[in-house]
């Protein structure tokens, strides 16, 4: 995935709740409209956007698709999460249509590789069907060559499901089904032939079997995204961040994150899943050596120490000089 210098992007907007149904059990497809009267944001497949809830909290949903016939509606999928942080509780039980939200303009740090002219392989793990069925939906119209393995719990959790069996490149696996099992990645990537490009969304487990299933392919043909961080965060080290652009100096104790910092200082900076997952707070290092903890940037990208996401990564050193 190649990354270009992160400029400020444009703030949320509103759009009204045009439409809640379910995709699947627990599952809900939620679908926004401007209220603007003008398109939406343009955005490719594997894209998803903030939703700000009332109280502020913001929330990161991968966008199904735009409304082809209504260029001014998006859609996203919501699964209900026991161990929800707010924002899936809200929007199950509490958000109703009509009502408007702030969304932001989609962010997209999963694409389908550009370059990538031969086979395509989807894995997708319970609710990350979701960017992936945008990118079947891609690969089809583009007349590409793909093959989806769609694991999850049982039928009825699966969203997208009459869509997916009328395809016969997906495939499927069932956990009810097969008890004791698991969906056999390694197998599924030993098959594939030079140049595939390999793509998966789901919870950490399958990621973590995906990665170590596709470890002898070509780093730049393997494409991941995670809910939520690959590890717990290190806050450890107090260090002196300097702002270029507003002449600003600030101390980054342990325990707190640059992110944290600034807005204590009164600094206002984008940000949104504060876990290295969304890209939000992106931000161009001049000087200093990061210690990247995010789940965004590639190796290459983290060596290259151009930039940083400034809600969990750190210093290496004493200072830091951003593009700030």
């Amino acid at each position: 995935m190649t990354m270009t210098t992160p400029s400020p992007a444009p703030g949320p907007f509103p759009a009204r709740l045009e439409s809640i149904r379910y995709a699947a059990r627990d599952t809900l497809l939620i679908e926004f409209r401007r209220l603007d009267g003008q398109p939406m944001p343009a955005a490719d497949a594997g894209a998803h956007i903030d939703v700000v809830l009332p109280g502020g909290l913001a929330r990161q949903y991968s966008l199904v698709s735009h409304r082809l016939d209504d260029p001014q509606c998006l859609l996203i999928a919501v699964k209900r999460d026991a161990a929800s942080r707010g924002g899936s509780r809200y929007l199950h039980e509490s958000a109703r249509v009509g009502q408007t939200l702030l969304i932001s303009e989609p962010r997209n740090n999963f694409p389908l590789a550009p370059e990538a002219t031969g086979h395509s392989v989807l894995v997708a793990g319970g609710i990350g069907i979701t960017p992936v069925w945008s990118m079947v939906q891609a690969l089809q119209a583009q007349g590409r060559s793909w093959e989806l393995h769609y694991a999850c719990r049982s039928r009825p959790d699966a969203a997208f499901l009459r869509e997916l069996q009328a395809l016969p490149q997906a495939h499927f696996f069932f956990d009810d089904e097969h008890p004791g099992e698991r969906l056999n990645l390694q197998a599924i990537a030993e098959r594939q032939a030079p140049g595939t490009h390999f793509y998966c969304c789901g919870p950490g487990p399958m990621l973590d079997a995906f990665e170590a299933a596709t470890r002898q392919q070509p780093r730049a043909q393997v494409h991941v995204e995670r809910f939520q961080a690959r590890t717990a965060l290190s806050a450890e080290g107090e260090f002196v961040v300097e702002l270029a652009r507003s002449a600003r100096v600030v101390v980054v104790p342990g325990g707190k994150s640059i992110l944290d910092t600034l807005k204590e200082a009164g600094i206002d900076v984008a940000s949104s899943c504060e876990q290295g997952i969304c890209g939000a707070c992106e931000t161009r290092v001049l000087a200093g050596t990061v210690d990247h903890q995010d789940s965004i940037l590639s190796p290459a990208e983290q060596a290259a120490n151009d930039t940083m996401m400034i809600c969990c990564s750190r210093s290496q050193g004493e200072r830091l000089v951003l593009d700030l």
